[in-house]
């Protein structure tokens, strides 16, 4: 089983709640095909270069799944028959690419749990920085 990215763009007058249920069913299109989710990316609505569908804007989602080789045809297929994806684009990656994005992730988690602490002992310090007189 092969690993990809997949790059869509879903129309911009979905509110957050649509733009779940549409995930939901896109996480179903690729399950169907043999795949699994390894990493969603939801970038929000952003301004497109050109008008695609009569749309100025787009709600761009960037996932990272799993999907047999001989599968990728009608997930594609699927894809553009599915009403609120105005554009994908699907890119197979190698095995040194996903495991660096993967990488990414958790170093991003990590940093988050433990962002926090670090960040109040900075303000701690700099506190007692600023307490103490000048000698100079």
């Amino acid at each position: 089983m092969r690993s990809y990215q997949s790059v869509i763009i879903l129309k911009p007058d979905l509110d957050e709640t649509q733009v779940d249920q549409t995930l939901g069913s896109i996480e179903d299109i690729i399950k169907t095909q043999g795949g699994a989710f390894l990493k969603v990316e939801k970038w929000g609505k952003k301004r497109l270069a050109y008008k695609v569908r009569k749309n100025r804007f787009g709600y761009y989602l960037n996932l990272y799944h799993t999907c047999e080789n001989a599968n990728v045809a009608t997930m594609e297929e699927k894809f553009r028959l599915f009403d609120p994806i105005i554009k994908y684009l699907v890119v197979r990656m190698e095995d040194q690419e996903i495991e660096r994005v993967l990488a990414a992730k958790s170093v991003e988690a990590t940093e988050t749990e433990g962002g926090s602490d670090e960040a109040t002992n900075s303000d701690e310090s700099k506190s007692e920085e600023s307490s103490q007189p000048d000698e100079g």
